[in-house]
C-alpha cells in the first residue's frame, strides 16, 4: 500500500492535536519552554513524525502485512493519550479537582472523550472499517478490548513494580516508570491484535 491523501490528512490532524496538547499540558505543569524555546514547535515536529511513522509502517508491510495498520495505530495511540491528558488538565484548571470523587469524575470524562476519538480514528483510518450494519456491536467490542487492555496494562505494570526487583541500580521512581512502559507495550500489542482480529475484522 502507498501513503494516501487520507493518510496525510489524518497524520497532520492527529499530529497537530498531539503537539498542541503536549505543549499546553507541559505549559500548565510549569514547563512552557525547553532550552529557552517555546514548546509550540511540537505542533510542527509531531505531525512530521506521524507522517514518517505511517510511511515506515507501509515500508515494513512489504514483509509483514500488519504494519500497514500498525503505523497508523501507534500514531493514534499517542494522540489518544494526548487527548486524555489535555482534557484532564483543562478540567483540572477549571474545577481544581486533584483528588477525591471530583477527580474521578473528570478523569472519567477525559477517558470517555479519548475513547470516542480513538474509535473514530481507528475505524476510519487505521483499520478502514466499512461496517455500517451493527455499529453498536462493533463499538461494544471496541470498548471491551480497550477495557481489557487497560486491565492488562495495570496488571503487568503492578507485577513488574511489586514482584520484580529493580535492575541496573534503578531507584523506585525509575523502576515504576519501567513497569509502566512494559505494561503499556504489552497492552498496545493486545489492543492492536484485538482490534484487528475481533473489532474491525473484515
Amino acid at each position: 500500500m502507498k501513503f494516501t491523501n487520507k493518510d496525510l490528512y489524518f497524520s497532520i490532524t492527529t499530529g497537530l492535536i498531539t503537539g498542541f496538547s503536549a505543549w499546553k499540558v507541559l505549559s500548565y505543569l510549569g514547563r512552557p519552554t525547553e532550552f529557552g524555546y517555546s514548546l509550540a514547535w511540537l505542533m510542527v515536529v509531531i505531525p512530521i513524525l506521524w507522517i514518517l511513522g505511517v510511511n515506515l509502517g507501509y515500508f515494513l508491510s512489504r514483509w509483514f502485512s500488519f504494519f500497514d495498520q500498525f503505523g497508523k495505530f501507534a500514531a493514534i495511540g499517542f494522540t489518544n493519550a494526548a487527548v486524555y491528558f489535555g482534557i484532564l488538565n483543562i478540567l483540572i484548571s477549571r474545577t481544581d479537582y486533584t483528588a477525591g470523587a471530583g477527580y474521578s469524575a473528570i478523569s472519567s470524562i477525559s477517558f470517555i472523550v479519548a475513547l470516542m476519538a480513538s474509535y473514530v480514528w481507528n475505524k476510519y483510518w487505521a483499520f478502514r472499517s466499512d461496517n455500517t450494519q451493527g455499529r453498536r456491536g462493533e463499538f461494544a467490542k471496541f470498548v471491551a478490548v480497550t477495557v481489557i487492555a487497560f486491565g492488562i496494562n495495570v496488571g503487568i505494570a503492578s507485577f513488574v513494580v511489586n514482584f520484580i526487583h529493580p535492575v541496573l541500580g534503578m531507584n523506585a521512581h525509575a523502576w515504576a516508570n519501567i513497569g509502566a512502559v512494559v505494561g503499556s507495550a504489552v497492552a498496545l500489542i493486545f489492543s492492536f491484535v484485538g482490534f484487528r482480529m475481533t473489532v474491525f475484522n473484515k
